[in-house]
């Protein structure tokens, strides 16, 4: 399971731990991946997805899963968060 964001590519990044001496490690710093169930107003159903605090905020702000993928870019997408949108483009144009 890899530890990035399906809705914002936000993954992990690198740093250093810094002692009193000012000694310095390598470390990670991972996002805040939780798993959520977001609903899809277009479809009428819900989805899955592993997502970032962060992005889950972003998907309050801009009113929901529907419009949230429709000002995303492909390419900071995951296969799965792909074929959401490409449904919900699909069902929009059709209705």
């Amino acid at each position: 399971m890899s530890r990035r964001c399906e809705l914002t590519g936000k993954g992990p990044m690198t740093g250093n731990n810094v002692s009193h001496a000012k000694n310095r490690t390598r470390r990670r710093f991972l996002p805040n991946l939780n798993d959520v169930t977001l609903i899809s107003e277009t479809l009428g159903r819900s989805f899955k997805l592993r997502i970032s605090a962060a992005a889950l905020r972003s998907v309050d702000h801009r009113g929901g899963l529907d419009a949230f993928l429709a000002k995303a870019k492909d390419t900071e997408l995951s296969d799965n968060a792909l074929k959401i949108k490409k449904d919900i483009a699909k069902a929009q144009a059709a209705a």
